[in-house]
């Protein structure tokens, strides 16, 4: 992992590998309710999302390694600074004043990964 940096290395390698049972309802579910405010979740909210983060169907389509980025989120940058997995890691302490807290559970990743598997191809 050369393009690792930082505490981030770290967290990473606490993710392991992703379960292949994830539930697709659950990480839609989770997806439409915690990640929509910046990402583009598919038919949900296709006009949503913030202009400069990719959608899901984007990182699906155009990412050889999504499943990696999905697993792994959490320790990409912006979320390390509001979400914690349960087991995985702990919020910043000093959260900006525009994030709100978020806490999933630590089945999260396989099921947003699930979810994110229902994008293999869409247009």
């Amino acid at each position: 992992m050369a393009w690792c940096v930082g505490a981030g290395c770290g967290l990473l390698a606490l993710a392991g590998p992703v379960a292949a049972d994830g539930d697709a309802v659950s990480g839609r579910k989770i997806s439409e309710q915690h990640c929509s405010r910046c990402h583009v979740i598919g038919d949900y909210n296709k006009y949503g999302g913030i202009g400069s983060t990719p959608s899901f169907q984007g990182i699906v389509k155009y990412m050889p390694d999504y499943r990696e980025r999905f697993a792994t989120f959490f320790s990409r940058r912006p979320h390390p600074a509001f979400l914690t997995i349960k087991g995985q890691r702990r919020p910043m302490p000093h959260l900006p004043p525009n994030a709100v807290p978020v806490t999933l559970p630590d089945t999260a990743l396989a099921d947003l990964v699930a979810f994110a598997e229902t994008f293999v191809g869409t247009k």
